[in-house]
């Protein structure tokens, strides 16, 4: 049976760091912070290991511009072993829509040391991890790690996003190896912006957004990163 993706709008912005600051305060108003906020500046940090084929299509898709493309990626917040995520994002054009599902440290590790045979009665997602990884060759690519600040609205499910000091992982793929070189590949006294929803941003919200300059771009975290190996 074919799977039903709710696919959501995903807007993404370069905004000054002194820019990202007043829009944050004015958000704080009218929107909740996100539950993984972990540090004293509301931010929480996030390490994902992204695959890719041995040819890297995945980063050549985004390079190209490709309308329709996937990725998987094994993601954890706050460095808590006890909360990993296998997770396989869709983007087609600017809709994204995404699947996940909870593995154990265990799974984690069976997979990053090619050990796919030992995992016990895979399912759904993981299942079909792990058929990609068998037909396609997926391999580990790339490590993306940065500092995320979020805000959340639950009509039509907004979702705001700051994202700063993005760092590339390089030839380590390892999250809970905090010993390797890490590189900023984040522009200069910027940040990441995202905006996601549903049908439609709230028009409070939306009128929030246009007070403050920025910069939209289809900025790729994963494809940033990626560029300097």
């Amino acid at each position: 049976m074919k799977k039903e993706y709710n696919y959501r709008h995903e807007l993404k912005f370069k905004i000054s760091n002194s820019a990202a600051e007043v829009l944050k305060q004015k958000l704080s108003l009218i929107l909740d912070k996100d539950k993984f906020a972990y540090y004293k500046d509301g931010s929480y940090l996030i390490k994902s290991l992204y695959f890719d084929d041995r040819d890297s299509s995945s980063y050549y898709e985004k390079m190209d511009g490709v309308l329709y493309r996937k990725k998987y990626r094994i993601r954890m917040y706050n460095d808590d072993d006890t909360f990993i995520r296998l997770e396989k994002k869709m983007k087609h054009n600017n809709w994204t829509a995404k699947e996940q599902m909870l593995i154990s440290k265990d799974i984690y590790s069976k997979i990053l040391n090619g050990k796919l045979e030992e995992i016990d009665n895979p399912s759904g997602l993981l299942l079909e991890f792990i058929n990609d990884v068998k037909t396609k060759g997926l391999i580990p690519s790339v490590i993306v790690e940065y500092h995320r600040v979020a805000f959340t609205y639950p009509i039509s499910d907004v979702r705001i996003t700051f994202d700063s000091n993005i760092q590339s992982g390089l030839y380590n793929y390892d999250l809970f190896n905090t010993s390797y070189p890490r590189f900023n590949v984040d522009e200069k006294g910027k940040q990441v912006l995202e905006v996601k929803f549903n049908e439609v941003l709230p028009l409070h919200i939306a009128n929030v957004l246009n007070d403050i300059p920025s910069c939209r771009e289809a900025v790729s975290k994963f494809a940033l990163c990626r560029s300097i190996k």
